[in-house]
């Protein structure tokens, strides 16, 4: 599968298109982080009507979870669901299938002056362009 993302700050899929607000960043301001994520999966024709299953992963610059606090402790930050796409009518044999996902996240608290990642992996494979990197800037001193 091939995969494009994009980092913004807020995104729909609507009818097979993207709309997109402040999209193309990748240095956010420290504190909470407000954030989209524009990912188009381009499905082969021969893993159309096949259940798939995708979870991006929010990790550090050294490879590790980072953890949000949930109500039953602190967990590392995973999205994960399904998606199946199936064949259009009409369309040629061999074309492959376009899936637009947005996903609008509550703001994250970051730490100042950091590098992140978001890792996603399609039916636990990963490839290395199936990452999104961002920074956050350092913390301004206060006067």
């Amino acid at each position: 599968m091939k995969v494009t993302m994009l980092l913004a700050d807020s995104a729909q899929a609507i009818n097979g298109k993207f709309y997109i607000l402040g999209g193309g960043w990748s240095i956010a301001d420290p504190g909470p982080v407000v954030m989209a994520i524009a990912m188009k999966i381009e499905v082969p024709w021969d893993q159309a009507n096949v259940r798939h299953r995708f979870k991006l992963s929010l990790l550090t610059a050294d490879g590790q979870p980072v953890k949000v606090a949930t109500p039953t402790g602190d967990r590392p930050l995973e999205l994960a669901n399904e998606f199946e796409v199936g064949r259009p009518a009409g369309v040629k044999r061999g074309t492959p299938l376009d899936l637009p996902i947005a996903i609008n996240l509550n703001p994250i608290p970051l730490p100042p002056d950091g590098v992140f990642v978001w890792q996603l992996s399609i039916d636990d494979h990963s490839e290395e362009d199936w990452r999104l990197t961002f920074a956050t800037r350092p913390a301004t001193p206060h006067a």
